[in-house]
């Protein structure tokens, strides 16, 4: 029997999760049930920890990502395999977990799912916004049991469309998906697969603004050294100020901490020599004693004004860690429904970087410094460096920047 194609798509524009729990249980266990949804939460919240590292290194090692930016959100990415989880069965759903980071010793499909429902919860605010959706095909009954899993735990949004109209269905998504990422995603659907009988969507929304924000005065054009041979020109955004800096010698690495409005912030990883020996070498380890060990520094900074876009199919970085049989025959999505696989998994991102901070829409702000008549070391990022956006729980966002121009 043909198996349907299942596609799902993950996306992300300035993605954020926030941290929560979700208490359940009657009053004689409200303690246990709520110490169980704490632990569930952890438990899960340093999984993506490892598996954010993991997916990186995979996407760095692709012979295609060589010299090219890569920029995505861990936190959407596990986000929706969570949800694509609830309706797998057996090896197919060992796998995913596996290449999670679950420890299925530790944790259930329940205890999963009220960890994402806790995360998701937190991200309801004008700037913050997070959730799932599925769209059916409207000759395809899946399992009353998977769509009330996602609506409940993953916050789905449901809808009916007629893949045999490819241009109309894939119209509904693309409008669907622009507004939930405020425009800056509006074509992530290109091309329709004609067995399509469903698409499972994950999308994170973050619009962060500096708690110092950058003096648009300031900003000159300069180079940013692509590589020893090649340069291109950039907006570099200047500003002296005192930041909270570690000097990890370990790795010949600067790390550099911009804060966002919020309890986000921006980690700016430089290192002394290419970026091979940080890639390698990274890891939850390493945030942790950054976040813990940072000292304030007063620095004359330059970063880089900037807005990238990426795409990438996740499907062989995947498959390397371990999720292989979602895709083929030996699928086990029975959850969903019978004789149907994951075509592919798609992941789309953007990073705006101004003066106001990291968002796709805002106002610049303007900050007046002291004048400095002693020496201040400068601090500039003109050549290639990674980023991260978190907080000390969660990582929203990682990648690397060789091209601020791509």
């Amino acid at each position: 029997m043909m198996q349907g194609a299942v596609g799902v798509w993950i996306l992300s524009a300035l993605v954020c999760l926030g941290t929560g729990h979700h208490q359940a249980g009657n009053e004689g266990h409200e303690d246990n049930s709520a110490d169980h949804a704490a632990n569930s939460l952890a438990t899960v919240t340093s999984a993506n920890k490892g598996f954010t590292f993991n997916l990186y290194r995979k996407m760095a090692a692709q012979t295609d990502s060589q010299g090219k930016n890569i920029f995505f959100s861990p936190s959407s990415v596990s986000l929706a395999l969570a949800a694509l989880s609830v309706g797998a069965r057996g090896q197919t759903h060992q796998q995913l977990f596996s290449g999670l980071g679950f420890n299925s010793s530790l944790l259930n499909q329940a205890d999963v799912n009220q960890a994402f429902h806790g995360l998701l919860t937190k991200t309801s605010s004008e700037d913050i916004s997070a959730g799932t959706a599925v769209f059916v095909d409207n000759k395809f009954k899946p399992q009353p049991e998977f769509l009330d899993a996602l609506k409940q735990s993953y916050l789905a949004d449901g809808f009916n469309v007629d893949f045999n109209n490819s241009t109309e269905s894939a119209a509904t998504i693309n409008k669907y998906v622009g507004e939930k990422t405020h425009g800056k995603i509006d074509q992530l659907v290109e091309n329709l697969d004609a067995a399509t009988i469903m698409y499972l969507i994950s999308y994170v929304y973050y619009k962060g603004k500096w708690q110092t924000p950058f003096k648009p005065a300031l900003t000159k054009e300069d180079v940013f050294n692509v590589d020893v041979q090649n340069q291109v020109p950039v907006q570099m955004m200047n500003m002296e100020y005192s930041f909270d800096v570690y000097i990890d010698q370990q790795i010949s690495t600067t790390v550099l901490r911009l804060p966002f409005n919020n309890s986000y912030s921006m980690l700016l990883m430089l290192p002394d020599g290419g970026l091979t020996e940080l890639e390698e070498h990274i890891c939850p380890m390493h945030l942790a004693k950054w976040l813990k060990w940072m000292k304030p520094r007063t620095y004359n900074l330059f970063v880089p004004k900037f807005s990238i876009k990426t795409k990438m199919n996740l499907k062989g970085v995947l498959r390397q860690m371990g999720i292989t049989d979602v895709f083929g025959a030996a699928a086990d999505l029975s959850g969903i429904a019978e004789a149907v696989a994951v075509s592919e998994v798609v992941h789309q991102a953007t990073l705006d970087v101004d003066e106001t901070g990291a968002t796709a829409t805002g106002v610049t702000g303007i900050t007046i410094t002291p004048l400095s008549f002693h020496r201040v070391p400068v601090l500039k990022f003109n050549r290639p460096f990674m980023v991260l956006i978190a907080d000390s729980d969660n990582i929203l966002f990682m990648g690397k920047i060789v091209n601020p121009n791509i």
